[in-house]
């Protein structure tokens, strides 16, 4: 069975407005909806690597939870680079891109994705317990960068503008052409989705 079978009784609702997530799940050949909802995206300070991306995909489908009805089955996830015992989500500015390219410069991080799917098992507009499913999981891909140049770096930014990336690059992009020696697991989750993990967990629905 394929998924678009396996999800025919589904309404698929992805709440992101990044290109590139939309662009990866439209390969998996499902219909789907886009509805996003903004939210303070803040994490207790004690959280770390995987559990802080884990908290901010489940906090993004917080806002939804009151209007999915039976059979929606809605998708909210985060990305976050993990380096050096931090957090880094998107760059505020010019500066705060160029200090996280260059803290990547000859060093290794991890890219964390975290994934929240929330399916209505019932018409919870209709009753006063909410009744939804969450299915949360993650995955972990490890990026080695060269030594990157001052040029390179003012260069990237100046032309690629990557402040709605986490960690303020693009993999697809030039500086991941020029820049990464080394990766370790999903190059889609650096991109903002591990597909194969989605497309498995989409797949044991109901099973």
């Amino acid at each position: 069975m394929l998924l678009a079978d396996k999800l025919s009784k589904y309404r698929v609702i992805l709440a992101s407005n990044s290109p590139r997530r939309q662009e990866l799940i439209k390969d998996l050949n499902i219909p789907f909806i886009i509805k996003t909802k903004e939210i303070e995206e803040l994490y207790p300070e004690h959280l770390k690597g995987a559990e802080i991306s884990d908290f901010l995909a489940t906090l993004k489908a917080v806002p939804f939870e009151k209007e999915l009805l039976e059979n929606d089955l809605l998708i909210t996830s985060d990305t976050i680079v993990w380096h050096q015992n931090k957090a880094l989500g998107k760059p505020k500015d010019y500066q705060d891109a160029f200090e996280m390219l260059q803290s990547f410069s000859n060093t290794t991080h991890q890219v964390i994705t975290s994934i929240c799917i929330s399916i209505g098992v019932s018409d919870v507009s209709k009753t006063s317990t909410k009744q939804l499913k969450k299915i949360i999981f993650n995955d972990t891909t490890t990026v080695t960068f060269k030594k990157l140049t001052h040029d390179e770096v003012d260069y990237y930014i100046n032309t690629y503008k990557p402040f709605d990336k986490a960690g303020a690059y693009g993999i697809q992009e030039w500086i991941g052409k020029i820049a990464i020696t080394k990766i370790e697991g999903s190059y889609f989750n650096v991109m903002g989705f591990p597909v194969h993990k989605l497309y498995q967990e989409l797949m044991n629905i109901n099973e």
